[in-house]
């Protein structure tokens, strides 16, 4: 295959170009480098700086290496930004995922792989969430995605191209190797690695969004699956396609919930470290509870996840900001 990965300088993205490059497969990463990282783009890849929205790039991409399979992740991702920046999240999310989609088919390519979201399905009133639930997102976010979805099935019904769109619950960890972790320049987003870098020491402390709802210890839960195991779900989402699949969506989870502070219960255990954890307001946008139901992937896809255990992930992203850290030191000896 030659894959392009759109956003691959970036988590998810850079994880799973890792993936495809150890399955001997063609990578070019297209990404504006807003967010990602040049340095988080595995050597062996192909690197080509511009917009997904530039119809334009990704046609000469698509022409120039061949592209027979599209996996799209470049767009915005933070859910309480979603809901002050709307116009930001369609104009990247939306229009982008057109652009692309628009010059996947002008070029007839056979594939694509969609970098979905739980935030689709909104406040669920289920223990587990199935892909046979509606859409009915609550933030703009989880809009843009399901406006991308919904983008996908037309488009295939009405040109041929087959999707996978791989609706990702709670992303967390790193790669095992330390080639690839979440970003340590830009304030974290999302729980796990703002966690271990609290308990680092990196931040100072840690801002626990909303600690009165209806769950057993007032927090969120949550299912948080491995990047890495996320990564070979969209490798086995390519040849599910390239072996005559059907276009489907599926779930990316393990099938089990976590609290915001049982993932800091388990920071502190493996860290060895306490940290300040200051009680705030709940964001807009926050459902209590999101599970997945993920035993569609597994049954459908044959998907077989590695890492299924918080104590790994948690140990994982230790790993990682402890690598980079390293790193870091090394460049700042070198130029002093």
């Amino acid at each position: 295959m030659s894959v392009l990965v759109t956003g691959g300088a970036g988590y998810i993205g850079s994880h799973v170009a890792l993936e495809l490059l150890a399955q001997d497969e063609r990578v070019i990463v297209l990404d504006n480098f807003s967010t990602g990282s040049r340095a988080h783009v595995p050597q062996g890849a192909v690197v080509v700086e511009g917009d997904v929205r530039d119809a334009a790039v990704v046609t000469n991409i698509l022409r120039t290496y061949r592209v027979n399979s599209i996996m799209h992740f470049a767009g915005l991702i933070v859910v309480p930004e979603s809901v002050t920046r709307p116009l930001d999240y369609y104009r990247h999310n939306v229009q982008g995922s057109i652009s692309l989609i628009g010059a996947a088919v002008q070029e007839g390519v056979p594939y694509l792989i969609f970098s979905s979201s739980a935030a689709v399905y909104g406040k669920p009133l289920v223990e587990r969430v199935s892909e046979a639930l509606p859409m009915q997102p609550i933030n703009p976010y989880g809009m843009s995605k399901a406006m991308t979805e919904q983008l996908l099935q037309d488009v295939s019904a009405a040109h041929g191209l087959r999707y996978v769109a791989l609706r990702y619950f709670n992303v967390a960890g790193a790669d095992p190797h330390a080639r690839s972790g979440y970003g340590l320049n830009k304030h974290p987003t999302h729980l796990v690695p703002a966690a271990v870098q609290a308990a680092a020491g990196r931040l100072s402390g840690f801002k626990l969004y909303g600690d009165d709802y209806e769950t057993a210890d007032g927090t969120c839960v949550r299912d948080y699956i491995h990047v890495s195991d996320l990564a070979c779900a969209h490798v086995d989402a390519l040849r599910y396609l390239a072996g005559g699949g059907e276009s489907a969506a599926f779930n990316c989870g393990y099938g089990r919930g976590f609290s915001v502070r049982e993932v800091l219960d388990v920071v502190r255990k493996r860290s060895g470290k306490e940290f300040e954890i200051e009680v705030m307001p709940r964001r807009e946008g926050d459902p209590p509870v999101l599970v997945a139901d993920a035993s569609r992937i597994r049954d459908v896809l044959g998907w077989t996840p590695q890492y299924d255990n918080l104590d790994t992930i948690v140990e994982h992203e230790l790993q990682w900001l402890e690598s980079e850290s390293r790193k870091d030191m090394v460049k700042a000896q070198i130029r002093a």
